[in-house]
């Protein structure tokens, strides 16, 4: 092995959590291991997204809390202190810098190339380095794209005048607007417009549809419609683009309806789309650009060999960081049984395929008021023709939630399969709700049946007490 030619047991492109996690399970099985990343170790999740969007959103969602609490309140009225809560989001980022990203790698034996990694031909990896050299890589046994996605723009007019704000620069900004305009009503646009007007800028949302969070249970978009709009955001629903323009630094907005707004930012928080044009699919008969279609076991679909692996958010089963380190911890493990032999464990809930990410997937919107979920959704349990019966709660009506603040608002949501007693989704919308969302995802990752269900008691005075609500409710 030299410099510019080396083999290894598998190659991962792509070094975020979900790549880093191939690896490490992989090194664990006892195969070698290399990463392959462009920009920085540690990826989207750790310097764009999840880590600086929570450093951004705790002191909000803080001082929301805290609001609440009788003898709290006068002591947490005034604005922000943003100098330090920037810097904070600067450290929880690692200032940019993947040094700590690059020595725990090296903790677990595993290799690093930076450059840009495309395929070349099966099991085949070429990397282009900073210093413009390229290095042949050769797998063994398996290649894993685990690239990611990047933000999906559409195709407004005079979009690229006005040099849009996407997540990466919502989470990294270093001043805050005055105003500031957000384009879309999924995760990204409330989590970004709770953060940036708590921090002094002016927000308008603009909202496609008619409401926001619309992939989730209805009222968990209504509690966080009333929360944004009493923080003093102007939401404005069935709302389109139609053209931009940046002039003397302003940003003019042109609405569908013939309405104009100047904003001094925009964030595009439109969708995402994979990271997969400049990866080399071509060269293994896939489509660059494309979603990689995978089994449950995350070997891409129409690869002949069985050797290409796309774990995370790029293969689109479900684009959040925990979920995509899931995939990885069965993805190198399956790798790894394949590699030796070993006999694979596909049934439902196995140890090599990823059965959650069909039944209980995990979900918390840090907002005021929070949001968490997992599993189905009403609306998608209708669609799957089983019979469901929905039992609904008060949140205020808990004991925990008195203790938690006044004027506490929340609601709970569980859903039951009647045929097999077992609950198929739960969604909570409400202060501090995030950290009930394991509680639930225990119950319906375990298909924990409600008469068993029944016997686990919560304690008093908590949130968790709403548990044993829903339960009550639901025995009549």
């Amino acid at each position: 092995m030299d410099e510019t030619t080396r083999t290894y047991d598998v190659i991962v492109i792509g070094g975020g959590p979900v790549g880093e996690n191939v690896a490490e399970r992989a090194r664990a099985a006892g195969l070698s291991a290399v990463i392959v990343e462009r920009e920085l170790l540690g990826g989207e999740c750790s310097f764009w997204a999840c880590d600086p969007s929570k450093a951004l959103l705790r002191p909000v969602v803080a001082r929301a809390d805290a609001s609440r609490v009788p003898g709290l309140g006068p002591a947490v009225a005034g604005p922000l202190d943003v100098e330090a809560v920037l810097a904070h989001r600067d450290k929880m980022s690692s200032y940019w810098k993947d040094e700590d990203q690059v020595d725990w790698l090296n903790s677990v034996s595993v290799d690093l190339i930076r450059g840009h990694g495309r395929l070349t031909g099966p099991k085949q990896v070429a990397v282009r380095t900073p210093e413009g050299d390229t290095v042949a890589l050769t797998a063994r046994h398996a290649v894993a794209v685990s690239t990611g996605t990047r933000a999906a723009l559409p195709p407004i007019p005079g979009l690229d005048t006005v040099r849009p704000w996407t997540s990466r620069e919502a989470t990294s900004a270093d001043k805050v607007p005055g105003r500031l305009a957000v384009v879309g009503g999924g995760v990204v646009a409330v989590e970004m417009a709770t953060a940036w007007q708590a921090l002094g800028s002016q927000v308008t949302m603009l909202v496609l549809d008619n409401g926001l969070l619309e992939r989730m249970e209805p009222f968990a978009g209504e509690l966080v419609t009333d929360g944004l709009r009493e923080a003093g955001v102007d939401i404005r629903f069935d709302t389109s683009v139609a053209s931009l323009a940046r002039e003397d630094g302003e940003v003019r907005i042109t609405l569908a309806d013939g309405g104009e707004l100047v904003a001094d930012e925009i964030l595009l928080a439109t969708g995402r789309a994979p990271q997969t044009r400049d990866v080399g699919l071509q060269t293994v008969g896939l489509t660059p650009g494309d979603w990689l279609s995978v089994d449950d076991t995350f070997r891409v679909t129409g690869v002949d060999g069985g050797w290409l692996y796309a774990v995370g958010d790029v293969n689109r089963r479900a684009l959040m960081t925990h979920q995509g380190k899931y995939q990885a911890r069965i993805a190198g493990a399956v790798i790894g049984a394949r590699a030796k032999k070993e006999r694979i464990d596909d049934a439902p809930w196995g140890a090599h395929v990823a059965t959650a990410d069909h039944a209980a997937v995990p979900e918390v919107v840090f907002t005021t008021p929070e949001v968490a979920s997992v599993g189905l959704t009403s609306r998608e349990a209708q669609q799957s023709g089983r019979r469901i019966e929905v039992v609904d709660y008060d949140l205020a009506q808990v004991a925990g939630a008195h203790q938690y603040g006044e004027d506490y608002r929340g609601r709970a949501r569980m859903l039951i399969d009647t045929d097999r007693n077992t609950v198929v989704g739960v969604t909570f919308a409400g202060p501090g709700v995030g950290e009930l969302v394991h509680s639930a995802t225990i119950a319906v990752a375990g298909e924990v049946p409600l008469d068993r269900l029944w016997h686990a008691v919560p304690a008093f005075p908590t949130l968790g007490e709403v548990w044993l609500r829903l339960l009550e409710t639901h025995r009549g």
